[in-house]
Parts: C-alpha cells; sequence; structure tokens
C-alpha cells in the first residue's frame, strides 16, 4: 500500500491510497459488508453508486462461514464479488459491543458466539491470521474499545492492553501485501490519546486509526476533541476514523485532517424508509410522499432517482417489499459518495470551510 498526499486546505487533506486492489481518492467513505455482503446491494451497484472500498468483518465472518473456508474459495474479493480494496477490522469493536458475551485478558479476548453459544478466542495472533486468511488490502490491530463513560482507570488499561496487542499484531503479520493499520485509544483524554499515539508511532505501522469515538459521547465532544486527536498520527500516512459515519461528523472529522471513514448509516437508514438528501432527510412512510411522482433528488444520477419516484417507494415500504430497503440503500450509500466526492473538490479549490457551512446549512432542516 502506498498513500499520496496531494493536497490540503488548513487542516483538511486530499490524498489517494494505493493498494493491490485498486486506488482510492480521499477522504473517502467506505459502506460496511460486515458479513461480506453490503446489506441488499449488489457489488455492481456498490460500484454504479461511486464506492471504491468496503469495509467486512472479522469476528462475524470467523464464525460464519469461516476465514479458511474463504481462504480455500480464494479469498473474500472473489467470495463476496467485489473487486475492489476491502478493509477488514479485527474485531475490536466487537470487545466493545459484545461486552456481556466475552472474557478479556491481556492474551486476547474469548466469546461466547452471539450465534450458537461456541467459543471463539480472539487474540492478536488470531485476528491477524484470520485476517491474512480472508485477504483484505487493509487489516487493523486488535484493540480495546472501552466506553466513553468508562471509569479513567478502565481507559487507562484499555490503552495500555490496545498498545500491547498492536505490537503482537505487528509481529505476527506476514503477508506483504496487506497493510496493517494501528488503533489508537484514549476517550476523550487527550493525555492518554498522546501516549497512545506515541506508542503506536514508534511500531511504523502503514496507516492509523482513531477508535474509541461514537461509543456515548455527543457529537459536539467528538467533534471537539477531533483536531487534537488528528494532529497526534502521522500526517504522511492515511488516518481512519472508525464507526463515524453521520455526514456533519464526516465534515467535521475532514476538516480536523481524517482521510477514511466507515458506518452502517447509509444502509440501515434505507432498511428504515430513510433518505439522505442535501435537503435533509426524508422518512418515505410519510403520507405526504404517497402521490408525489418526483424523485428522492433531482439532481442525484443513482439508478433509485433515475428510475423511481418518491410514491413507488413509499408504496414499498407501505407493502412491505424487500425492493424498498433495497432501492433506498441505493440511494443513500450513492449521496454519501457524492458527498466524498463534493468534499475532495472542496478540499482541491481551498474551499473546504465554505462547503462545510453550506452542507449544515442545508441539512438542518428536515424535510420528512
Amino acid at each position: 500500500m502506498r498513500f499520496e498526499l496531494l493536497h490540503t486546505d488548513g487542516a483538511a487533506r486530499l490524498g489517494r491510497l494505493h493498494t493491490p486492489n485498486g486506488t482510492v481518492d480521499t477522504p473517502v467513505f467506505m459502506p460496511v459488508g460486515t458479513r461480506a455482503s453490503v446489506k441488499g446491494i449488489t457489488p455492481d451497484h456498490l460500484q454504479s453508486a461511486g464506492a471504491t472500498i468496503v469495509l467486512a468483518n472479522t469476528y462475524h465472518l470467523a464464525l460464519r462461514p469461516g476465514d479458511e473456508l474463504i481462504r480455500d474459495l480464494g479469498g473474500l474479493h472473489r467470495f463476496m464479488g467485489w473487486d475492489g480494496p476491502i478493509l477488514t477490522d479485527s474485531g475490536g469493536f466487537q470487545v466493545f459491543s459484545l461486552a456481556d458475551l466475552r472474557q478479556i485478558t491481556d492474551d486476547g479476548a474469548v466469546f461466547r458466539s452471539h450465534i450458537d453459544g461456541q467459543i471463539l478466542k480472539l487474540t492478536p495472533e488470531q485476528a491477524v491470521r484470520i485476517q491474512e486468511n480472508l485477504g483484505a488490502d487493509i487489516i487493523m490491530c486488535l484493540d480495546e474499545c472501552p466506553a466513553t463513560n468508562a471509569d479513567p482507570e478502565r481507559v487507562r488499561e484499555a490503552v495500555r492492553r490496545s498498545i500491547l496487542w498492536a505490537e503482537r499484531c505487528r509481529e505476527a503479520h506476514s503477508r506483504a501485501d496487506q497493510a496493517l493499520f494501528a488503533i489508537v485509544q484514549g476517550g476523550l483524554d487527550l493525555d492518554l490519546r498522546r501516549d497512545c499515539a506515541e506508542a503506536m508511532k514508534k511500531l511504523d505501522f502503514p496507516g492509523y486509526a482513531l477508535g474509541g469515538f461514537s461509543v456515548g459521547e455527543s457529537a459536539l465532544e467528538m467533534q471537539a476533541a477531533l483536531p487534537s486527536c488528528a494532529a497526534l498520527l502521522p500526517a504522511a500516512k492515511p488516518r481512519y476514523l472508525m464507526g463515524v459515519g453521520r455526514p456533519e461528523d464526516i465534515l467535521a472529522a475532514v476538516a480536523a485532517g481524517i482521510d477514511m471513514f466507515d458506518c452502517v448509516l447509509p444502509t440501515r437508514n434505507g432498511r428504515n424508509a430513510s433518505a439522505f438528501t442535501r435537503d435533509g432527510a426524508l422518512r418515505l412512510r410519510n403520507a405526504r410522499h404517497r402521490r408525489d411522482p418526483a424523485p428522492l433528488e433531482s439532481n442525484c444520477e443513482c439508478y433509485t432517482c433515475r428510475h423511481f419516484s418518491r410514491a413507488y417507494l413509499h408504496h414499498l415500504f407501505q407493502v412491505e417489499e424487500m425492493l424498498g430497503p433495497t432501492l433506498l440503500s441505493i440511494h443513500n450509500v450513492a449521496y454519501y459518495m457524492r458527498l466524498m466526492a463534493e468534499i475532495r473538490e472542496a478540499i482541491r479549490s481551498g474551499r473546504m470551510a465554505e462547503y462545510r457551512n453550506e452542507v449544515r446549512a442545508n441539512t438542518e432542516c428536515d424535510t420528512a
């Protein structure tokens, strides 16, 4: 993997990420394909919407169908029919989200599967081995992600353990065609973030992520912390903010110097009849759309907007047809891809602050 920093506008960065399976312009948003599928959307529709890189999940794929099976069938790219770059997370978020189903020590995390109760032991070495079997272009160190409201001593312990695990992940990693990213933890404590970042930088990873955001803090708290946290990461390497995806949060993070994002919001909202538009959210179950012949957005070139009306989408959700969530998810992914393309152009032209204000003003209204 190779990262080029092409242009800056304040702290905002325009870059290009070269991977074995394609080039990615940054800032970039990665649709989430947890179980080797971006919910309800085919790879062709993802590409048509403008997606260039997707994310999959180590924990879930290790449980079903199994990383060795995916390896034997040619790797994750072939298995899911996606020939562009893939990033796999390490299972670290499940250390947070499935806290009731796991035990954690310095050795690793032991999960009781949420599916059938089987035991999955995820050590740093095992997390790397699974991701090497999956064959993603970018893989992540195993880390411990504490909640925002965790006791300060608990957060310090998570930072210590994340550094220990990163060292072991780096030692275990053997595939030269994969880039291993470190994850900086520390919650809202800037001193802990600094300590973690300094330790990770000494290990000289190809890229760095900020974990432990969007885990209980307010949007204002996160946005206030991001400039200082982003500045702790190496300028010449890609910076990834994990699990953050509201458009207003992406804009704030880009302005702080972040390059990469992922979130389930585009498809989750699509499944729940909510469409992202430049003028605010549209809720397609609302009766006001029953006779509306207009597309979701008049300036959107996605498959959904080119072929279907708000009235038809409203009908699909009223009668619970599975096509409704698919069509809204296609549009929402396309909205995010258009947002990122506009952000990149704003950085290129030196008007990122102005663009951020324009989008913020337009999305403050809720069109329902």
